[in-house]
């Protein structure tokens, strides 16, 4: 059953008033590919705009905190932690993971999902005049806990 849309088929705000307050967590990654000469600069520090993997982090917990303007039926959520972590992983590619919690009565996975997104999204803006081929992929939720449905986690995380 798709919860955000009405018994005649209108998309609406889920009504969470009834709904326990609850522990919940989400994860989610994404992955950039690049060229490994981009990766390189990135990681050795010569990106002349500074820091990538700092300002990438920053645009992720920004995000995650604005997942509701984004999002039209995302509820507000008072996040009581947000972390975005990013790493180099091979020789042409940036790993994120964000990982989002709170004790609230609606799951914070779409905040998780914005965070790893939107910092994604960054490293391309800073490093598009390099490598305009960066290729930005596999944005995916990996665990949830919390909530009526329970835990969630991929089977390869």
């Amino acid at each position: 059953m798709l919860t955000h849309l009405d018994s005649q088929g209108r998309a609406n705000m889920v009504d969470v008033t009834d709904k326990a307050v609850t522990f919940r967590e989400a994860v989610a990654e994404a992955r950039v590919r690049m060229l490994p000469q981009t990766l390189q600069m990135i990681v050795s520090g010569g990106h002349p705009k500074g820091d990538v993997f700092a300002v990438a982090r920053i645009a992720g917990i920004q995000a995650a905190k604005k997942t509701s303007e984004l999002i039209p039926l995302c509820h507000p959520l008072l996040l009581t932690s947000v972390k975005v972590e990013l790493s180099a992983e091979g020789e042409d590619s940036v790993r994120i993971v964000a990982r989002c919690k709170l004790s609230g009565q609606t799951g914070v996975e779409m905040e998780a999902l914005t965070a790893a997104s939107v910092a994604a999204l960054t490293i391309y803006d800073m490093c598009k005049a390099v490598d305009r081929g960066m290729i930005i992929e596999g944005v995916r939720v990996l665990e949830k806990t919390g909530g009526k449905s329970g835990q969630y986690r991929v089977a390869d995380a």
